[in-house]
């Protein structure tokens, strides 16, 4: 009873205090990371005590990583990840042996260790914190595009080095009873072994499973499988003394092109979200104030070196791959901290006698230190890493290219707009302000212009005096009545259509000289309608019927709301209640 009641004690102090600081440093914008460091050293030994056994905690919260590894993985299907290999095998083996080395030779000039415990201390801080730039990635919406795949490149092959950087620590291990444990051969053969275990369990036992829970229809044991298919894939490489997180990413990316999916994803999210955040809270816990204390200096210069050393080696690498400097700036910047799996391989390298526990304790602190510096780092530069402003001439500005049409906005409406127009053989400009998206779309093989394509001048040198149509598909209510009257006067040739955001976006252009004006809703509303009325067994002639009535209702509605000019107009029309 009294552990029942110590573990619910403990509980509530550990959310209590991550909720007050998270929020906090949240609305200071430092990120959650940060908040769940300084309340686990707050609540902890070294501060008020009112929390302990932070080893306990960790190992559970260390779950929490591995579920971050299968959400991963659920993101990438096996072709995502084989046209990634180059930047896995050519970033991320260049970034843990070079970091790893330049660490190493740091440790190894400027302090007593010796050459091995060097080592065991450098290579571990070559990796970085997975938990801290993913959730990084993602909150800023950077994960898909391609510098997050090149930072996800390194840190999956940082989670792949755990394995030989174990072998390496093992084979320079001064403790005996190390001697009769397994080479490092036989660990790469457990490894091979074990994932063509899991690829095969995935493909002939775990899909067949969630299909006959999907045919059963008990939502709530998709909850169970999930936690099941991670825990069995974690297990499975514990057993054999590999990594752990591989083998969850290893069960995700078999799950990631099936359709299962996205309900995997919604049922195992909360579970990671708290498992990262109690490991985040563990970790600040366990942080040894004392040897802070004691060697502050030491332990901010050392951390201080492991960014400046892992951010110079990283914005090399990145410019070698052809990075423009902003972005392997920023790339070196957010990779430049040590990372979790450091204190599991300090563990390692401590148990090998390669280094005394405070030498574990002063380095756990330098990986924790250099930790909550990432939220701090990416602010401080952000103006600086930041795309400068970029005019039309230095930019490749539009050229006209025969195109028989003119698409200005070059977001998820105009890339359909275009795609349409290409594919009846009809050559298109396109032309946006959106840098990023630019170079996003070039990886596609899509050509687009920089330029702002509400200006006339740069709609000629696109070729709008020659084009047939001109669409524009830009996003929010852009586009106003006096504008399509001056394109319409420069450009009498082109047909104009517009993308417009609303009912009030469409009365505004009611007299100008448009050909076409499309609510950007409209449409896939009416069509998500048609497919659950289907769904729910109505014919196609009552579909079409109800259909037909909302057309007809909302064409009058807008018939008199544009002569009024006002959207205010036949509110009575609205249908509110069900018709007969």
């Amino acid at each position: 009873m009294a552990e029942h009641t110590s573990m619910l004690r403990d509980g509530f102090l550990l959310l209590g205090f991550a909720l007050i600081f998270v929020l906090l440093f949240r609305r200071l914008g430092l990120g959650a990371t940060l908040g769940y460091l300084v309340a686990g050293a707050v609540v902890g030994p070294q501060v008020l005590g009112l929390v302990g056994d932070a080893e306990q905690k960790l190992g559970i919260a260390e779950l929490g990583i591995t579920l971050l590894l299968f959400l991963v993985g659920l993101e990438l299907n096996p072709a995502r990840l084989w046209r990634m290999k180059r930047d896995i095998l050519g970033l991320g083996l260049l970034q843990v042996v070079l970091c790893g080395l330049a660490v190493t030779a740091v440790i190894g000039v400027f302090t007593p260790f010796s050459w091995e415990a060097a080592l065991a201390l450098g290579l571990p801080l070559a990796l970085s914190s997975t938990a801290q730039v993913l959730p990084m990635l993602q909150s800023s919406g950077r994960l898909r595009t391609p510098f997050g795949e090149r930072a996800f490149a390194m840190l999956l092959f940082q989670d792949l080095s755990i394995i030989p950087l174990i072998t390496i620590i093992s084979a320079m291990s001064r403790n005996p009873a190390d001697a009769g444990g397994p080479p490092g051969w036989l660990l790469a053969l457990y490894t091979l072994g074990a994932l063509a275990g899991l690829i095969a369990a995935g493909r002939f036992v775990i899909r067949p499973l969630f299909r006959l829970i999907g045919n059963l229809g008990e939502r709530e044991m998709f909850v169970v499988a999930a936690l099941f298919t991670v825990m069995a894939s974690a297990a499975v490489m514990e057993l054999l003394g590999l990594s752990t997180a591989l083998g969850a990413f290893v069960a995700g990316v078999m799950l990631a092109d099936s359709p299962y999916r996205h309900e995997l994803e919604a049922d195992v999210e909360p579970f990671r979200s708290i498992l990262l955040g109690l490991f985040f809270l563990a970790v600040g816990m366990m942080l040894n104030l004392e040897a802070i204390a004691e060697r502050p200096l030491f332990v901010a210069g050392m951390a201080l070196a492991l960014i400046a050393v892992k951010g110079v080696v990283i914005f090399g690498i990145g410019m070698a791959f052809g990075m423009a400097w902003r972005g392997a700036l920023a790339l070196g910047l957010l990779l430049s901290q040590g990372g979790e799996f450091g204190f599991v391989l300090f563990a390692q390298a401590q148990g090998a006698l390669l280094i005394a526990p405070d030498a574990a304790s002063l380095f756990g602190a330098v990986v924790t230190l250099s930790m909550a510096s990432t939220p701090f780092l990416m602010m401080a530069t952000a103006k600086f890493r930041r795309e400068a402003e970029v005019a039309p001439g230095e930019r490749e500005g539009p050229q006209p290219d025969g195109a028989n049409a003119v698409v200005v906005g070059f977001g998820r409406f105009g890339q359909g707009v275009t795609q349409m127009l290409l594919a009846s053989n009809i050559p298109v400009t396109m032309v946006d302000t959106d840098i990023e998206m630019i170079d996003v779309a070039a990886t596609f093989g899509a050509k687009v212009y920089f330029g702002d394509g509400t200006r006339l001048d740069l709609l000629r040198l696109a070729g709008a005096a020659d084009a047939e149509m001109i669409f524009f598909c830009m996003d929010g209510d852009q586009v106003s009545p006096e504008l399509v009257e001056a394109v319409h006067e420069a450009f009498p040739r082109a047909l104009i259509y517009v993308r417009a955001f609303d009912r009030r976006a469409l009365i505004s252009l009611r007299d100008a000289p448009v050909k076409g004006v499309v609510r950007e809703v409209m449409e896939s509303a009416i069509k998500m309608a048609r497919i659950a009325l289907a769904d729910a067994g109505l014919s196609v002639e009552a579909i079409t019927r109800s259909e037909d009535m909302f057309r007809a209702n909302d064409r009058e509605r807008l018939k008199l709301q544009i002569e009024a000019g006002d959207v205010r107009v036949a509110r009575d029309r609205i249908i509110t209640t069900p018709q007969a």
